[in-house]
């Protein structure tokens, strides 16, 4: 996809096969991060549907939505709430499980990261079935706020993500998409 300034963000996605297991097209932002413009375009171009939209917080699913959240969040001049795996918060925290393809595991938040009605904008690298997603968005939803949008650089669309985020009444916005992965 050619976006705003005329980057190609997909051409900076490195695609390694059978990982972690065969069968598997794992696609790897690290090489979008490692390059400083196709980064910048990135970020910029996650921003842009929300520079007019008034949202309170960032949220960004562990650990490439770290990375990605922590700098829409600078971006747009907001705070940064973190979602981890379980465990891995220091203070108190409410958690969501959520179904993988090999089993459940859970996602966290602190408890007080997020006051009712606060408008929460959620930030991952790639979606997929949208599992976790889900997860990140009740636990904003059980914590009091609302899910303004979610934002991924990667979409697989054959695997329904979107759409199951659509369904929630969660708008999506995505800036490349792999079909067939």
């Amino acid at each position: 996809m050619d976006l705003r300034g005329g980057m190609d963000i997909k051409s900076h996605i490195r695609t390694i096969p059978d990982y972690p297991k065969p069968g598997i097209m794992f696609r790897d932002i690290t090489t979008l991060f490692a390059d400083p413009a196709a980064l910048r375009a990135s970020i910029d171009e996650m921003i842009w549907p929300f520079l007019k939209t008034p949202i309170d917080f960032v949220a960004g699913i562990e650990a490439r939505g770290f990375i990605l959240g922590g700098a829409v969040a600078h971006e747009l001049g907001l705070g940064f709430i973190p979602i981890r795996k379980k465990g891995k918060l220091p203070a108190k925290t409410i958690g969501q499980e959520y179904s993988l393809e090999y089993g459940v595991d859970m996602i966290e938040i602190h408890a007080d990261a997020i006051s009712k009605g606060n408008r929460v904008l959620l930030v991952d690298d790639l979606i997929a079935t949208g599992g976790t997603a889900l997860a990140a968005a009740e636990l904003i939803h059980r914590s009091g706020g609302d899910v303004v949008a979610a934002t991924f650089v990667i979409d697989l669309p054959d695997l329904g993500g979107v759409a199951r985020l659509n369904e929630k009444g969660i708008d999506v916005h995505t800036l490349v998409d792999f079909e067939g992965d």
